[in-house]
């Protein structure tokens, strides 16, 4: 991370997860049986829609107590889902922040006399439900600079090379817990292809449509599982478009003199 510090790297990932009781029964869910399908629930109010809201608004309010630099919430696809926002954070704060936050939330649920659920794709949840995820979004002060895009539309280069490295550390299983959620579906990638595009989730990497109508900002790597290590995240986003793929300069050539 220190050999790109010069270009100021900064992040915000967006941590889903999912409120289960002891049983790892999602919070709301029926317990013979399903909820009514996924549309309803994301952002929703109300006591039909969402399951657990004191568990994220006691962990909002416990993470800004804290001092960590958490920037919003919000109900996610799957009924008992959930989504918080941390950033904007500069080089390897980011894994310290996330992290911290993660703990905060694990406690914050045992107050409540439930568990939390990072995995991307857990067992009940098969089929028409949405997986977890962990969005991490990037930029650097050239793709914030005006038309910025032109070095967001670059990046892609290198994160298309390094896209089958990278998949095999953004999930703590090398890349076995990403292929039960990145299947095409459900506002996923496929695993195994690399893809960008504006405003379409279901892209590898997103280019948000506000940051195209101003030709600057930062992309969104739509990849990581939701419980990845943010650590080796960052640091993959960075070695892909600002290390040319290198985690660190290639040593140089020495000949070696005996006396």
């Amino acid at each position: 991370m220190q050999q790109a510090a010069a270009h100021y790297p900064w992040f915000g990932m967006e941590q889903e997860y999912l409120i289960v009781d002891r049983d790892e029964h999602p919070l709301g869910w029926p317990k013979h049986g399903y909820p009514a399908p996924q549309g309803k629930y994301y952002c929703g109010v109300g006591a039909d829609r969402a399951f657990g809201r004191e568990v994220v608004e006691t962990h909002y309010r416990a993470c800004l107590h804290a001092g960590i630099n958490i920037f919003g919430s919000n109900g996610e696809v799957t009924p008992g889902q959930w989504e918080f926002q941390i950033g904007t954070c500069e080089g390897i704060e980011m894994g310290d922040q996330l992290w911290m936050a993660r703990y905060i939330l694990h406690r914050v649920a045992e107050m409540f006399g439930v568990c939390i659920s990072l995995d991307p794709k857990p067992r009940v949840t098969m089929g028409e439900w949405n997986g977890a995820g962990c969005h991490t979004n990037f930029s650097t002060i050239e793709m914030r600079k005006a038309n910025g895009i032109t070095a967001i539309f670059e990046a892609m280069k290198g994160l298309e090379k390094t896209h089958t490295e990278a998949m095999k550390v953004y999930d703590p299983c090398g890349g076995a817990d990403n292929l039960r959620r990145l299947t095409g579906r459900h506002e996923t990638s496929e695993a195994d292809k690399f893809s960008w595009g504006i405003a379409n989730r279901a892209c590898s990497i997103r280019i948000p449509r506000q940051v195209a109508d101003e030709a600057q900002g930062y992309l969104e790597d739509r990849r990581p599982s939701s419980n990845c290590d943010p650590y080796l995240v960052t640091g993959m986003i960075v070695k892909s478009i600002l290390l040319n793929g290198h985690s660190s300069p290639s040593p140089k050539k020495t000949k070696l003199i005996v006396a």
